[in-house]
């Protein structure tokens, strides 16, 4: 499964974004997703997934209250609304087929590349 993370961009402290995880020649409605994020000199986060049948989300506290992850079934991709964005959140954010806990996602397989989210003071 070939994954592609789009929708990255330059925001102002505050603004919103959209990321989108998409699946070459494949859809992502069969696969738990997460969408993690790394910035320069720190460690990846695990910063959301959903799972695959329930529909069921993880936060990482970070991110709870302004992250939304969702699926759109009839385009067979995942989506990451981002709103009330902070300088902290400026990295590039990843996609992964993944299983999805209520404490977390393990078990990555696949990742997308990345795209970058910039925000600014």
């Amino acid at each position: 499964v070939q994954l592609q993370a789009s929708g990255g961009g330059y925001v102002q402290t505050g603004g919103s974004l959209r990321l989108s995880c998409a699946a070459s020649g494949a859809t992502l409605n069969d696969y738990g997703i997460g969408w993690f994020r790394q910035a320069p000199g720190k460690e990846r986060e695990g910063v959301s997934c959903i799972r695959t049948n329930s529909g069921r989300t993880y936060y990482a506290d970070s991110v709870k209250g302004r992250f939304t992850i969702s699926r759109d079934n009839a385009k067979g991709t995942v989506d990451l609304q981002m709103n009330s964005l902070k300088p902290e959140d400026t990295a590039v954010y990843y996609c992964a087929t993944l299983v999805c806990s209520d404490y977390g996602p393990y078990g990555m397989e696949y990742w997308g590349g990345g795209t970058q989210v910039t925000v600014s003071s």
